[in-house]
């Protein structure tokens, strides 16, 4: 690798060098250690600085150094890993400097026109380069160090490196941590002792900052069941915080891609930085904060005071500014927070005061004023250009929150004659108030105790909005809190849930759009479609209004709109009991917005088939159970229970468990905190049962005490009529729970619990995420292992290795691939053995390391025809099951298996004539040719007869064909009948390609020559055969003789060049045909015939041992698998 030219005192460097090559110009030295039988006590030493110190001239082993004649000093110009880089540079000085130098007549003319012509290079190599680093040439020097130590391929990037200590038992090893895009690797060399291992992202199970008496503060990592431990960070917060991010990328990026596409700043593994996630960490961060859209990244941020009109004083906190929003969240916790839309600014100006403080005028005829903003002319213009706003506010027009939907004509201007029809026929279809207002309406007259308090409340929220704003761009303090865990109003529920959720942002963006996705999603036909309707009318039994065609027509489209918009997520049972309680609070299209936020933002993960998001929820409340109910967790023997018996819980809000009046009042804590006020309910239901739960004997007694307890929460202040509350199951005197009421216990949660911060529940999320991953997977694993080892002779230990490597090569084609046809495969929802399934070049790279006719020439030919007898269904792709199927018939399989393999990988629909694009080498398929071929379709008898070509169950519309499956599988049993009668006969061009493959099987084995003698055996006495078949068919055919036909000719040449010189040819009998008849064989003449030669028998007959190749693929650098 070429360096940027720095001197280095020759001198100094003696006693750790030594030159090999030297000239006028140049001199090549070797490390001392490096190539040394032993290396001696001054190799140690030298191996132990260049795996401390961070250096490429005390690491890299050899090196190129510039000199002149008449200077002492000397410039480091190049540096190699190996004795043939090192070489290949100093073969090119010599070829194209060294004669150019002759013409200058001074050194330093010299000097200078050879740094030029290295720092040339240098910027010709980092044209294309993968990394954009701060430090271009130091960041070049620890790759090169990287790609020696580890033996990854160049497409794997390298994000930055760290110092610090590894315990391997009581013992540190000082050396280098490395992050890059899909590994965490660790080098260390101590006087002669090196540590060196490789980690997949995608393996690491845990991932945590731990502290013990030994470590003051560590990071642990767990993978493959082996604990690391890493300490002596000099900066292990930032260390961590980025190692937790490459962890969540890996695991995204390759076992749940439907959250990463939405990530487009991620999509090309190959340029990933560390600043890149950094910046992506903190827009998460931000967007999380204020519930903003998914498309929103954060630009700019600014340390300033905001001035607070209701408490006349300054604020200091930070100003975050993306494409579309100006956010300010004060510096003291929940203090103050503030949301701007742009599309919300009507004016941005500056004072003319001292501080020439920013002032943003909304339409609410507001007028914020940010104080001390460091360069706030330029913001000023930046913020005028984005909302297209004036100087001064003096056309503003006040919008409140309720008048986010736009009229119909509003919404309509945009469209064309025949889009405002349709578009208008839709929206008399949508029900435009909630059904809360349509089955419950409030009497203004009512002075019922109950009314009167909902009267004081909402007379509570409208001093709030007077002094705080109302809208979008309302302050959000600590009484605003109060005000909510205190109950909202059953009037502004609505109003404030699209509020806090961020969902009228989504609404105010999209105008419109809710109502062309119910045009397009009417009498649409899914299997989403088919789970919701049979769904309908479980959501809210008891209500009104889901007992009427108003209220489960709106549910209806709804879900149905959401499962049109997002089909990945389509529906998950738990659906449609939350939307039924955001109906009743707001407007159609306000509920539906509500669900998005919800699926898509709020709880992540959790509307999935592997509701990935509530699992990792659960774990974090575990993990905030054995914190804080310590006695809890002592007493229950099995933590799961937790996980069980709270999955309603996190699913449905508490809206499954609690009475709905009292229900509502914890999803408006939810929609203002997030998952926060959920975990927060669940711990002090928890603490609340805490002497009951302790004298439970069971788990089935200790959720009988739960339900008990639910049955008895109430709302003694909710204005609903009794018709709609859900009276409490009636329980015996000895047993009943006394009521409690929802307020009280939320109230408690806040006091006991509310320290709990929303940036700690995030961590926990990331943290437990892998674990919960990792659990998933081991499942897959453990349930495909149970169903292959029932099919397979493999010991249980080898097909734990083989499902291993099967995965791995699954992945090594997404670790460095954009958009990889694999990740596009991998889907975690279908059947087990489905979940991860190989194409052509992938089975192609196992084939050569596993097979024990891997060392044939026509190896290739031999993978593809074997994986194109595989893939029968014609996806291009095969299972696990498909692959060690094949594999034990190769290792485990008797003759007649074998023979049965062999012979129908060269009859179609195998079998194909392959010829390599390349004429420099015909064995040898390329990528492409192979890819080619595996996708070729081919004709069979079968095929003509039975016009039904199977196919994979229809998966792309998310339904599923039960009755495909189920046909799938009747086909496999049938398989095992197989019987030898069935198979066709082998052609002509087939059987010399089947006598080619058998000739090349036999290469190396001790009895290669008898072998080739007897495959020659077999094949005269099949032809004669075959002849003497003919004539017996064929009785009125001349008795003389006749020429021998052009095809048995081509045959027995074509059979005898594939022994080339290295068995006896004997002569073999060309037979007589007709011209116009084919030559063909049935599998029974083949068969027996090969059982005729005992040395064909015990070849086929002999035991392959799998381990010693299975050892083998463990060991070899993924550099050299991916290069296969």
């Amino acid at each position: 690798m070429w360096l940027k030219p720095e001197e280095v005192m020759l001198k100094n460097a003696l006693k750790l060098w030594v030159t090999e090559k030297s000239n006028t110009y140049f001199v090549l030295q070797r490390r001392r250690g490096y190539g040394e039988e032993g290396g001696g006590l001054t190799g140690l030493l030298v191996g132990t600085l260049d795996a401390v110190l961070d250096s490429t001239s005390k690491v890299a082993p050899f090196r190129i150094l510039h000199q002149t004649p008449e200077s002492q000093m000397y410039w480091s110009i190049a540096c190699g890993a190996s004795r043939e880089e090192i070489t290949k540079h100093w073969d090119w000085l010599l070829n194209n400097v060294m004669k150019t130098l002759s013409v200058f007549d001074s050194s330093e003319d010299i000097t200078s026109f050879v740094q030029g012509k290295i720092r040339g290079l240098i910027a010709e190599e980092a044209k294309d380069s993968l990394f954009h680093e701060e430090d271009p040439d130091k960041f070049r020097e620890t790759l090169m160090k990287f790609e020696t130590w580890f033996g990854l391929p160049e497409e794997e990037k390298l994000v930055t490196y760290y110092s610090c200590s590894y315990w391997s038992g009581r013992v540190p090893c000082q050396g280098w941590l490395y992050l890059s895009t899909n590994f965490l690797s660790f080098y260390s060399f101590l006087l002669g002792s090196e540590v060196k291992f490789v980690i997949p992202w995608d393996e690491i199970s845990k991932l945590e900052k731990t502290s013990t008496v030994l470590l003051t503060e560590s990071i642990h990592v767990s993978a493959r069941g082996e604990d690391h431990y890493f300490s002596m960070f000099l900066h292990i917060t930032e260390t961590f915080l980025l190692m937790e991010q490459l962890a969540d990328y890996a695991m995204r990026r390759l076992f749940d891609k439907e959250t990463f596409e939405n990530e487009p700043c991620l999509a090309d593994p190959l340029q990933i930085t560390k600043r890149v996630l950094e910046t992506r960490a903190h827009s998460e961060q931000f967007r999380a904060y204020f519930r903003l859209p998914r498309s929103e990244s954060l630009q700019e941020v600014h340390e300033c005071v905001l001035w607070l009109p209701f408490s006349h004083f300054n604020i200091l906190g930070k100003m975050c500014i993306s494409e579309n929003y100006v956010c300010f969240a004060s510096l003291e916790g929940a203090q103050c927070k503030l949301i701007i839309p742009l599309r919300e600014v009507v004016g941005v100006d500056t004072s003319g005061s001292g501080n020439k403080p920013l002032i943003i005028f909304t339409k609410g005829k507001r007028a914020l004023r940010f104080s001390d903003v460091r360069d706030n002319d330029r913001l000023m213009a930046k913020l005028r250009l984005a909302s297209g706003a004036v100087v001064s506010p003096q056309h503003s027009a006040s919008r409140e929150i309720s008048e986010v939907s736009l009229s119909k004509s509003d919404s309509l201007e945009d469209y064309s004659e025949d889009q405002q029809i349709s578009l208008k026929d839709s929206i008399r279809t949508v029900s435009t108030e909630a059904l809360m207002t349509v089955f419950h309406p409030q009497d203004a007259e009512n002075l019922e105790p109950k009314m009167l308090k909902e009267k004081m409340k909402e007379q509570s929220w409208n001093i709030h909005f007077e002094e705080y704003g109302r809208g979008v761009c309302m302050f959000r303090t600590k009484k605003t809190r109060d005000l909510v865990i205190r109950g909202i109003p059953e009037n502004l529920r609505g109003e404030l849930w699209l509020l806090f959720s961020g969902a009228v942002n989504d609404m105010a963006t999209h105008p419109g759009y809710y109502n062309e996705l119910v045009e397009e999603s009417m009498g649409t036909c899914s299997l989403a479609t088919d789970e919701i309707e049979r769904d309908l009318r479980r959501s809210l039994p008891e209500h009104p209004a889901f007992q009427s065609d108003t209220g489960i027509s709106a549910l209806r489209r709804v879900l149905t709109a959401y499962a049109y918009r997002n089909p990945k997520i389509g529906y998950c049972q738990a659906m449609n009991i939350l939307t039924s309680v955001l109906l009743l609070y707001a407007k159609e299209e306000e509920a539906f917005w509500l669900l998005v936020a919800v699926c898509e933002r709020m709880l992540p993960d959790y509307f999935n088939r592997r509701i990935i998001g509530a699992l990792v929820d659960q774990a974090v409340f575990e993990e905030l159970i054995g914190c804080h109910l310590p006695q809890l967790t002592a007493h229950m023997a099995d933590m799961t229970f937790f996980s069980s018996v709270s999955l309603s819980w996190f699913l449905t809000l508490f809206i499954s468990v609690l009475p709905i009046e009292s229900a509502v009042t914890v999803v408006d804590c939810f929609f203002y905190e997030g998952i926060k006020a959920v975990l927060q309910l669940g711990l002090a239901t928890l603490d609340y049962n805490m002497e009951r739960l302790l004298n439970c004997k069971d788990d089935a007694e200790a959720v009988t005490v739960l339900n008990r307890f639910f049955d008895n929460v109430t709302n003694k202040d909710s204005p609903l009529p009794p018709s709609v509350q859900q009276a409490p199951v009636l329980n015996d005197g000895k047993n009943s729970h006394p009521k409690v009421d929802i307020s009280d216990l939320i109230r408690e949660s806040y006091e006991k619990y509310g320290d709990i911060r929303s940036e700690e529940v995030e961590s926990m999320r990331c943290r437990n995420r892998l674990y919960v991953i990792q659990t998933l997977e081991g499942t897959t694993k453990q349930n495909v292992l149970r169903v292959v080892s029932q099919e397979v002779k493999f010991s249980a230990a080898e097909l734990e290795d083989l499902y291993d490597l099967f995965k791995m090569e699954h992945f090594l084609s997404c670790y460095w691939t954009l958009n990889s046809p694999s990740l596009k495969h991998h889907d975690p929802s279908q059947p087990y053995l489905d979940q991860y399934q190989i194409d052509c070049q992938q089975f192609r790279v196992l084939y050569n390391f596993l097979s024990p006719w891997s060392h044939c020439a026509n190896k290739d030919a031999l993978a593809l025809w074997t994986f194109r007898l595989l893939d029968e269904n014609s996806d291009y792709l095969i299972n696990f099951k498909e692959f060690c199927c094949a594999l034990d018939v190769m290792y485990n399989g008797s003759f007649t298996d074998i023979l049965k393999l062999l012979f129908k990988m060269h009859i179609p629909p195998a079998f194909t004539e392959v010829e390599s694009q390349n004429p420099s080498n015909v064995t040898k398929l390329s990528k492409e040719d192979l890819i080619r071929f595996s996708q070729l379709n081919v004709s069979t008898v079968s095929d003509q007869n039975d016009c039904s070509v199977k196919k994979s169950p229809e998966r792309a519309k998310g339904k599923l064909d039960i009755q495909m499956y189920l046909k799938q599988w009747q086909d496999e049993l049938l398989k095992k009948e197989e019987s030898i009668k069935n198979f066709p006969r082998m052609s002509q061009s087939q059987f010399i390609q089947f006598s080619k493959t058998m000739f090349n099987l036999f290469h190396g084995d001790p009895e290669e020559e008898l072998l080739y003698r007897a495959i020659a055996n077999v094949t005269r006495l099949l032809l004669k055969m075959e002849e003497v078949g003919r004539k017996l068919t064929s009785p009125t055919s001349p008795a003389r003789s006749m020429p021998a036909s052009p095809a048995s000719q081509g045959s027995e040449s074509g059979i005898q060049d594939c022994s080339e010189d290295k068995a006896e040819s004997t002569s073999i009998p060309s037979p007589q045909k007709d011209d116009e008849m084919e030559w063909s064989f049935a599998f029974e003449q083949i068969l027996a015939s090969l059982l005729n030669e005992p040395a064909l028998v015990r070849f086929f007959e002999k035991h392959a041992d799998i381990k010693t190749r299975l050892e083998k693929v463990k060991q070899t650098p993924l550099k050299c698998r991916v290069k296969l």
